[in-house]
């Protein structure tokens, strides 16, 4: 009787990404889950200086920012060794997506619902400008950072939100090349 060794062969698909769009979507969401993360754990650090209570939405962003930023880094390593699967794109980029949704949500009730944090800012800070070498003009600065840190918040959740749109459509196209290396016409 003679026995017979199957050997497995291991075929990897090698997908061709669009370099140029694949660098820009890396850039931009670099800078977003940067400033995500910045501006709530500089929020954090006011609550706690000022010893108020944290609201969620801080901790929340400096959460997502830093998932994000974890995110990015695993997709470079990924880029590298070139194994970045379109399906992992599109799974992480929709966990993302969840996340940041809710973080627009949550930032916009902040920001334009009930006693708002825009109108406090529209009333309080941008007119009432304060001029001079005083206490009170730093003051005042502090305050117009505070207020315009919550509007690029608001404003990078939505960036985010558009560019992880842009990941799933984008990870949805790369062709794989064939097994023996070639390259198909059409995507890159």
């Amino acid at each position: 009787m003679a026995r017979t060794v199957a050997s497995a062969v291991v075929v990897r698909e090698k997908y061709y990404w669009p370099d140029a769009q694949l660098n820009i979507w890396t850039i931009i969401m670099l800078v977003t889950a940067s400033t995500i993360l910045g501006v709530f754990a500089e929020f954090m650090q006011i609550q706690n200086q000022m010893r108020l209570p944290t609201p969620w939405l801080f901790p929340y962003g400096v959460s997502v920012g830093a998932l994000a930023i974890i995110f990015i880094f695993i997709e470079l390593i990924l880029i590298a060794q070139r194994r970045l699967l379109p399906g992992v794109m599109m799974l992480l980029s929709f966990i993302l997506l969840v996340l940041f949704i809710t973080g627009v949500i949550a930032t916009s009730i902040q920001l334009f619902s009930g006693p708002n944090i825009s109108n406090q800012c529209s009333t309080y800070v941008n007119n009432m400008k304060v001029y001079g070498p005083s206490a009170n003009t730093l003051a005042w600065l502090q305050q117009n950072n505070i207020c315009s840190c919550w509007n690029a918040a608001f404003a990078f959740w939505i960036i985010g939100t558009v560019f992880l749109i842009w990941m799933m459509i984008m990870a949805s196209q790369p062709l794989p090349g064939s097994r023996l290396g070639g390259k198909r016409k059409g995507f890159r």
